[in-house]
């Protein structure tokens, strides 16, 4: 079970592409709301309390307006709640995921993320092609005027490929791997689904799960298992990362590289059975978001905010993904899953069970983190879906290696054919 959160006394929220922004003190925190004082220092943000300064840093070229801020409706005991105007000269860009920086003739090595154990060393490609996106064989029929030229067979690698899915690597079989790598069979039986085998991949150090079999010939390994870096480079991203900061954001930037390249939007994470798990939305891309919660954690990965001596505390703002998402619970929500799954519209992301399980749990953590205001939607149908957060749990997926952050706007559209539920929010980091 995830940890419970800290309560957060500061918690805002930065539209890059809108300019503007929401911020939120806590009652206490707030103290008399008319001795209340937002200004602009020098890359940061300060707001100043009766009893105490905060800080909120603030990435290159976003800096608040001066004599913009003005109060806002707040929820009953949610504390103050104002609202803020930016002069955005250069909006963050997000990094992309691992599977958009491979090139052909240089080295990388890839290792396990659990244990770091290096798995397959100086491997180079002669070619480093992408696979066709996930429903690729629901659209043939508008392709071929024939029979299907492709059913029941398999896209493979050759030697020095490297194919990408969406999800995964698919590279070619070879000594190496052998060595490093176990291969075991598992059941993937569940209620909805027929009954099957898979040859599951696992770290030879470990034992965790990375991929699976896809023959005699091909490994299929998941970004979200595996680690990958040029074997002449080394960084601080060498170093074992905490899990969950790993799956944000390799999460994040994947979602993020989508909608950039193929205007998706709306995703079914599922397990490599094809049961669906989780339904998400994926709201906006430029939020910047910072929290101050109680506990002070001197670690630049924490949510909480940094005692920097006396009354003055700092945290920064970091980029957020801001997402929707639906649990698929058995028995419950089976109409809109069925209807997501039928929907082209809708790009399935397949991974290992226990990595959706991961992924559930990272979302309902990050949405906890959230003003209770901004938890909740009861449907797609509110105007604007700005913030992750009216009625559906809300939570952030973040781009940078740094704090969290929370609250979004959609960035691509359509009816929604999910509205009635009640959704989660959710804001993953970059």
């Amino acid at each position: 079970m995830a940890e419970k959160q800290p309560q957060v006394r500061l918690f805002m929220e930065l539209r890059q592409r809108l300019k503007s922004g929401l911020l939120i003190l806590r009652s206490d925190v707030a103290g008399n709301p008319a001795e209340v004082d937002v200004s602009s220092a020098d890359a940061s943000l300060l707001i100043k309390t009766p009893t105490e300064v905060l800080r909120v840093l603030l990435p290159p070229g976003v800096t608040l307006l001066m004599g913009s801020c003005s109060g806002a409706p707040a929820a009953t005991g949610e504390g103050l709640h104002l609202r803020l105007r930016l002069q955005v000269d250069q909006q963050t860009e997000p990094p992309g995921s691992i599977l958009g920086q491979l090139q052909v003739q240089d080295r990388y090595c890839f290792s396990c993320q659990v244990c770091s154990k290096s798995l397959l060393t100086h491997r180079s490609f002669s070619r480093v092609l992408p696979l066709p996106n996930g429903n690729w064989n629901m659209l043939i029929t508008d392709w071929c005027c024939h029979p299907d030229p492709f059913a029941n067979k398999k896209l493979l690698p050759r030697s020095g490929d490297c194919l990408l899915g969406d999800t995964f690597f698919l590279l070619p079989r070879d000594r190496e791997s052998d060595g490093q790598l176990i291969q075991e069979p598992v059941q993937t039986a569940d209620s909805t689904h027929k009954a099957g085998k898979i040859e599951v991949v696992m770290c030879g150090g470990c034992r965790a799960v990375l991929g699976e079999a896809i023959s005699g010939d091909a490994l299929k390994l998941y970004i979200t298992e595996v680690t990958v870096r040029q074997s002449d480079k080394h960084s601080e991203d060498d170093m074992i990362q905490h899990r969950w900061h790993f799956l944000e954001h390799t999460l994040a930037a994947r979602l993020v590289e989508l909608s950039y390249t193929q205007s998706m939007f709306r995703f079914s994470i599922q397990t490599p059975s094809g049961k669906t798990f989780i339904l998400l939305w994926l709201l906006n891309t430029d939020s910047l978001l910072a929290f101050l919660s109680d506990t002070a954690v001197g670690s630049e990965a924490s949510n909480s905010g940094h005692r920097l001596g006396g009354k003055l505390q700092s945290c920064r703002a970091t980029s957020a993904a801001k997402v929707l998402y639906l649990p698929c619970v058995p028995s419950m929500h089976q109409e809109i899953t069925d209807a997501w799954e039928k929907d082209v519209g809708v790009h399935p992301l397949t991974l290992p069970q226990s990595t959706c399980q991961e992924v559930l749990q990272l979302l309902r953590a990050s949405t906890s983190s959230l003003p209770p205001s901004l938890q909740s939607m009861n449907s797609y149908q509110v105007i604007p879906l700005s913030s992750f957060a009216h009625q559906c749990c809300a939570g952030a997926i973040t781009h940078n290696k740094t704090h969290c952050s929370t609250m979004c706007q959609p960035t691509g559209g359509g009816e929604s054919s999910v509205c009635g539920a009640r959704y989660q929010l959710t804001a993953v980091r970059k």
